[in-house]
């Protein structure tokens, strides 16, 4: 019995310490989480947008996201069609459904897998308004906090209304009243119950039950949803029929004009009013760098893309940007080939570990198991660096990663603004391959450090005032990321890419541009189509995908690159209109270009500077910086020199052969001695194969090959001794000591 004792006090101790550790690790977690009233619905007065010019932007209020739309605006179908998808028992519980908990932990252990959840939406708007999407122990307990918090203070009703508010619905419209314009042409009060059934099969994914790109999927959603209203006594038979029958827009409703931009301008100033404390209510004024029109260009050019698409363009001289088409709004995606020129070839140039000119073994190779295969699935030998970025080879940035160091190049990208995940630190970053992956806005800010080196903070909003008084501007700081010289080397490899590799189709522009693509793919297809570029005026990013990662046929090079085209010649053509230009990229005074040597470059794979005299086939010119020039110089044509001839008796004579490794440019005299005598028998250019016919039996030959360029003699070269006996062998001796 005492035993028994002891070991109940020993359980409910337990327990209690358990409970106490449990307890304090909630009260850390949530300490200073807290409802943000604000955050739920942006409560503003009034909000005007600025463009480039201080006028108006248009349609900015249909635009705003979190727009609330009252609860007594939407037809009863509207709100019963959400609720019974979303939450059907969200008028009855408190924030938390403890029977769907329960439903979901039991499917998910028979499936072992966490596949079903369970969040209401009062769960779902505090994740959408005041978490990230992490599924960790402490946010789910900041959400059960906070959610907690949203009950207290709200209404039911309340609560939907700003779920509502808050939900993306694809195409770049955020909240039900937009969407209702965008997909139906009507006001929220005129939605029908297909309609409502429509909407709220999109909020699973807006994009693969879009009416407009997935019609089918749309059809089986939009039944599923009618389906589940019925079963819960929300609609009768008939009137899902009637639904049913009811056709699905049969056009896209014209997007509205800015709205890509216009997006990614709340986005960011929701970030802000985070980060600066700023209470965003009154009268709320954003200045922007906006440029209506080429906005407009932009619209058009992307309108042909049947998939998900962002375009930016960017001012790489103050980080504004200018022009923002996006049908899926800032997310992350993989960025494939977009990250070598970030995390590995400007690194590495600012290492001083390559030049543009360095040669790169590009070899079938094994990384402890990561085998990093080539897009062509070919080995293409010693690259040089320079054609390896312009040709977007794989195995060589591996490479290339290795030598460098994966922290090192990841030091940099942090630098840069893209930071990874923990765990992503590997050979594969190289490639893109990471877990999350960044913005296309993020990277094109990375980006526009290489066209000086400097990183500077770029985005779409430039000054916030609140109620007349400035509150926010955007800083002009820059912090050095690579020397100038650095960021010039990169940048016009990067030019080359542009004109004779993977962004060639650039090639035709008249003006001096730097590219890259980048795609992403697994067995199943292509994911992610990139293309970028820049000039010293504009800094121009495409993606082409789907996301929910359908499979596209597209390749960086490809559609992407054509868009780029098209958003460039747009670009000049407008400077042309108003008698401006676009400069060629400065070069710096660090820079100096160089005439290599061919020959040691492509027979020993090393860089030497070339020969004063050396014929120009024999020499081509790269730029280096002045601090890390090569030092070893040529003398392949001041003091000439080569490799042993072969030589071989036969009964008809003395054969000499040379291959054609020996400079054609060269003269040469061949001499022959014997024990008494020496006769030159040639002397003149090249030839492929000399033959001395002039010798006598039994005799022992020594013969050498005297290169010449001009007035410049080389060293002789001394070949095998020969002699004439019978057997008619090379002699290993000297003549003198036969």
């Amino acid at each position: 019995m005492r035993i028994i004792k002891k070991l109940i006090w020993f359980v409910l101790i337990s327990f209690l310490i358990v409970a106490s550790i449990a307890i304090g690790y909630y009260i850390a977690v949530t300490k200073e989480v807290h409802l943000d009233h604000e955050k739920l619905i942006l409560n503003g007065n009034e909000l005007i947008v600025y463009d480039i010019d201080g006028e108006l932007v248009k349609n900015v209020a249909s635009f705003l996201p979190k727009q609330s739309t009252k609860t007594g605006e939407l037809p009863l179908h509207t709100k019963l069609a959400f609720v019974n998808t979303e939450d059907k028992r969200f008028y009855k519980h408190g924030g938390f459904d403890g029977k769907r908990i329960l439903k979901a932990a039991w499917n998910n252990l028979k499936a072992h897998s966490f596949k079903e959840g369970a969040s209401t939406i009062s769960q779902q708007l505090i994740k959408n308004t005041h978490l990230t999407h992490e599924k960790t122990i402490k946010r789910k307990l900041q959400e059960w906090k906070l959610t907690k918090q949203l009950e207290k203070n709200y209404s039911k009703d309340e609560i939907l209304e700003k779920y509502l508010a808050s939900i993306y619905f694809g195409h770049n419209c955020f909240g039900i009243r937009s969407a209702a314009e965008f997909y139906f042409g009507k006001q929220v009060d005129e939605l029908t119950l297909a309609d409502s059934a429509i909407l709220a099969g999109l909020v699973k994914s807006p994009n693969n039950y879009s009416p407009f790109k997935n019609p089918e999927n749309c059809k089986r959603r939009k039944e599923t949803v009618l389906s589940i209203m019925l079963q819960n006594g929300s609609i009768t038979q008939t009137e899902k029929e009637e639904a049913l029958r009811e056709p699905l827009p049969l056009s896209r409703g014209n997007s509205p004009q800015n709205a890509g931009f216009l997006s990614f301008v709340f986005d960011e100033l929701g970030n802000i009013a985070e980060n600066e404390k700023l209470i965003l209510n009154g009268k709320i004024e954003i200045f922007t760098s906006f440029d209506p029109l080429l906005q407009k260009d932009l619209e058009e050019i992307a309108s042909a893309v049947d998939s998900d698409k962002t375009l930016l363009v960017l001012n790489p001289q103050n980080g504004n940007f200018t022009a923002c088409v996006s049908s899926v709004g800032n997310i992350p995606r993989l960025p494939g080939s977009l990250i070598k020129p970030l995390l590995v070839y400007a690194p590495a140039i600012e290492e001083n570990l390559i030049t543009p000119a360095t040669p790169i073994l590009d070899e079938k190779i094994d990384f402890s198991g990561y085998r990093p295969e080539n897009y062509d699935g070919k080995f293409h030998g010693y690259v040089s660096a320079r054609e390896c970025i312009a040709k977007s080879l794989n195995i060589p940035a591996v490479k290339t990663l290795q030598t460098l160091g994966i922290q090192k190049g990841v030091s940099y990208l942090k630098k840069m603004g893209l930071e990874i995940q923990e765990g992503d630190d590997s050979l594969a970053l190289a490639l893109g391959g990471m877990k999350k992956g960044f913005t296309l806005r993020d990277i094109a800010a990375a980006y526009n450090s290489l066209q000086n080196g400097e990183k500077q903070d770029c985005g779409f909003i430039e000054k916030i005032k609140l109620n007349n008084i400035s509150v926010y501007e955007k800083k002009q700081d820059k912090q050095r990321i690579f020397s100038s010289e650095s960021a010039y080397l990169m940048t016009d490899t990067l030019k080359t890419s542009a004109m004779e590799g993977t962004a060639k189709k650039l090639r035709t522009l008249p003006f001096e541009i730097a590219a890259k693509t980048g795609t992403v793919g697994t067995k199943n297809g292509n994911t992610d189509a990139y293309a970028l570029s820049y000039t010293t005026r504009d800094l121009v990013a495409v993606w082409i995908g789907n996301a929910d990662n359908r499979a596209i046929t597209h390749t960086g090079g490809g559609l992407p690159c054509n868009l780029l085209t098209s958003v460039n010649e747009r670009l000049y053509e407008r400077y042309k209109e108003k008698n401006e230009s676009i400069p060629n990229f400065p070069i710096p005074q660090g820079i100096q270009k160089i005439s290599l040597d061919k020959l040691s470059y492509y027979d020993t794979h090393t860089i030497m500077i070339s020969d004063d005299i050396a014929p120009i086939e024999y020499r081509f010119e790269e730029i280096f910086k002045k601090s890390a020039l090569p030092t070893k110089k040529s003398e392949f044509f001041s003091n000439p020199s080569i490799l042993q001839p072969s030589i071989k008796v036969t009964k008809n004579g003395v054969f000499i052969n040379f291959d054609d490794r020996f400079p054609t440019q060269y003269s040469y005299k061949i001499d022959r001695y014997d024990y008494v005598t020496h006769t030159t028998v040639y002397e003149g250019d090249f030839t492929a194969e000399f033959v001395d016919k002039q010798i006598e039996k039994e005799k022992s030959y020594l013969y050498t090959v005297t290169p010449f360029y001009h007035n410049h003699q080389g060293t002789p070269v001394a070949l095998p001794s020969v002699n004439t006996r019978s057997d008619f062998k090379i002699v290993n001796k000297e003549w003198w000591e036969y």
